[in-house]
């Protein structure tokens, strides 16, 4: 007998409930993007007849997901912010509680005209979204890798994003002389040691842990930031859900001035900003 819409869905969700909290959000998504139809009509047409080769295709694609590989990387696509953001495996994918610091950003920089730094963006998450809020900033991405390069400036330019510039680098390196009246970072921040890198072990390493030290990316860009804000600048960044008094503690003594900590969507404290005086 042909397989319906419904079977199909009904064998991922099976297969993905030993896996997932959520095994039929995750089985109806791939089940879409694997006809190639809009979510809505898995629901109008649960008894539309499928072929056995739809099956086998749907079927692999579960198996990556109940495998552990983020839905992102199946899909190719990840929604952030109001953006809807190509991803690969050169690029974290963009997480929700990482639009607090985007709220932050917006926040602590009114000027409708501002030069704005992101460090280390990745798939361009940050800077896009803060370019789309704010048509007159100009914004400037730094990453090390070529390839998360690649992937930000085909966000852009596939979102029709005018107002960031990309550029290859360390944190601050290749920027001598340049001063931002914002900054803003998502660094890596996992200890190499956290057996919880294992559930991410599909994601880029060095974009996820710089090390035994998980706070040296993040002591780096505080040390080396005052050399490009302006007087009154802010820096804002992402760290770790216990890191927050130890991010305090290393922007009061570099010099920061107003720093405090807020709290993402589950309670955990994960953005903390400084004024530079």
């Amino acid at each position: 007998m042909q397989p319906t819409t419904s079977d199909l869905l009904a064998r991922g969700t099976a297969l993905l409930a030993p896996v997932l909290e959520c095994p039929s959000l995750d089985a109806a998504i791939l089940l879409a993007f694997s006809l190639g139809v809009a979510p809505v009509r898995l629901r109008s047409h649960p008894e539309e007849p499928r072929t056995a080769a739809q099956l086998q295709h749907y079927l692999a694609l579960v198996e990556r997901r109940a495998g552990g590989e983020p839905l992102a990387y199946i899909t190719g696509t990840r929604e952030f912010w109001t953006l809807e953001l190509c991803v690969t495996r050169d690029v974290l994918v963009p997480r929700p509680e990482t639009e607090l610091l985007v709220e932050r950003a917006l926040a602590l920089c009114s000027a409708p005209a501002a030069r704005v730094l992101d460090l280390g963006t990745g798939s361009g998450a940050i800077a896009l979204a803060l370019a789309v809020e704010r048509p007159a900033w100009q914004l400037l991405a730094i990453d090390a890798s070529p390839a998360a390069l690649a992937v930000a400036r085909d966000n852009a330019r596939r979102l029709a994003i005018a107002n960031v510039n990309f550029a290859h680098g360390n944190w601050f390196s290749g920027l001598p002389g340049q001063r931002f009246e914002l900054v803003v970072s998502n660094p890596p921040y996992v200890d190499a040691r956290d057996p919880a890198l294992l559930d991410l072990a599909h994601e880029p390493r060095q974009a996820l842990t710089p090390g035994v030290d998980a706070l040296a990316d993040l002591r780096a860009i505080i040390r080396a930031a005052p050399d490009h804000l302006h007087a009154g600048a802010w820096l804002a960044l992402e760290h770790g859900a216990t890191q927050a008094a130890a991010v305090a503690q290393e922007l009061v003594g570099r010099g920061f001035g107003s720093v405090r900590s807020h709290r993402d969507l589950g309670g955990h404290e994960r953005v903390t900003e400084g004024q530079w005086p």
